[in-house]
């Protein structure tokens, strides 16, 4: 049997080598499908296209919800110039001074080598210039970058962001499966997030959630002073745009620390990650109770210093903690208003003493 870090870097690799765009995520989705499939994982497509995997060994305990994405930057190809050269839109967040003509590309499907020419019009769009005809016409197209490899106990690829995340997902049913864990969680596996969280939107709003749901979106996340590579899980207590649920952030804060007094290689970091916004936002506005956590990421959106394409990366242990915690969270939920309660009977033993002792010591 595996470990939970090879589990995890054999996932994260069968679904990094499916390269994606925004709304052509069908590569990476068939391969999270036929990993459930392998696993004995029910599944289903909604009518977005979103993927849900379903673990309910406990169906009347209260439904952890674990969201990621499929996608990431990536070009839309728009229409032919040339029998070699094509018109794409960008869709993703990248800055515009890494847009460097010249920059090698890969045209999907197909494989076909490219380069990106020069910019057309106000809107991000590009020519393209494959080094070959092409069989069919290319759909989307992505930097031409390794897709997976792991050196130095980190993953490196084109797409860790987000991957890595739907890998956590994955990993977290399969190991809750192995253990015959009494839990009921849903992985919600969403398409095109990078350009404003539609599967995800989509999703919440079509009512099938139950809204008692304790939802915990997961992510890669830039590195940001306050937390550092190789010290574990973050519990993300927001983004650039929302705080979450603050009950919701305190059950994983006290589902970590038990965790760490039981096993003390187990680290984890808290922390307010602003360098973008998360799926968690979108649901948190449709009235779920939310939290996340992430793992630090290199080369965010594959931007490397001196404007530099290159290859994302996180470390294993990172998010091998990641999977540790989910596991720990989907089995304490019965336990939510104990671990949730620590702090307010912490507090009233404070006000307590406060009452007693503040009168007598009031006057000089």
């Amino acid at each position: 049997m595996n470990t939970t870090s090879e589990l995890i870097r054999g996932l994260a690799g069968r679904l990094m080598r499916h390269p994606a765009a925004p709304y052509h995520e069908h590569a990476p989705r068939a391969e999270v499908e036929r990993i459930c499939a392998e696993h004995r994982l029910p599944f289903e497509q909604d009518r977005f296209g979103n993927v849900l995997v379903r673990l309910r060994r406990a169906p009347r305990q209260r439904p952890l919800v674990l969201a990621a994405h499929l996608d990431h930057p990536g070009f839309e190809i728009l229409r032919p110039l040339s029998v070699t050269r094509w018109l794409a839109r960008f869709r993703g967040g990248v800055p515009d001074n890494y847009f460097r003509a010249g920059t090698p590309v890969r045209l999907m499907p197909g494989e076909i080598s490219a380069k990106l020419g020069s910019r057309k019009g106000k809107e991000r769009t590009f020519e393209i210039r494959a080094s070959r005809v092409a069989r069919s016409r290319p759909r989307f197209a992505v930097w031409d970058l390794e897709d997976f490899a792991v050196r130095r106990r980190r993953i490196y690829g084109r797409a860790c962001d987000d991957l890595v995340g739907v890998a956590a997902v994955l990993a977290t049913l399969i190991e809750l499966k192995r253990a015959r864990a009494r839990a009921n969680v849903l992985g919600v596996i969403s398409r095109a997030e990078e350009i404003g969280f539609h599967g995800a939107l989509a999703f919440a709003a079509q009512g099938g959630l139950p809204g008692n749901s304790l939802l915990i979106s997961l992510e890669t996340s830039r590195e940001l002073p306050g937390v550092k590579m190789g010290q574990g899980v973050i519990l993300r207590v927001g983004d650039r745009t929302s705080i979450f649920n603050p009950e919701a952030t305190r059950f994983l804060a006290e589902v970590a620390s038990e965790l760490k007094l039981r096993r003390k290689a187990f680290v984890f970091q808290r922390a307010l990650m602003s360098g973008g916004t998360c799926e968690a936002t979108a649901y948190q506005e449709f009235g779920f109770q939310t939290a996340a956590v992430c793992v630090a990421l290199g080369n965010y959106h594959n931007c490397a210093p001196q404007n530099r394409i290159k290859a994302e990366f996180v470390s294993v242990s990172d998010v091998r903690s990641m999977v540790d915690l989910l596991v720990a969270a989907a089995t304490q939920i019965p336990h939510y208003s104990r671990l949730t309660g620590k702090l307010p009977r912490r507090l009233n033993r404070m006000l307590r003493e406060a009452r007693k002792n503040l009168p007598r010591t009031a006057e000089a």
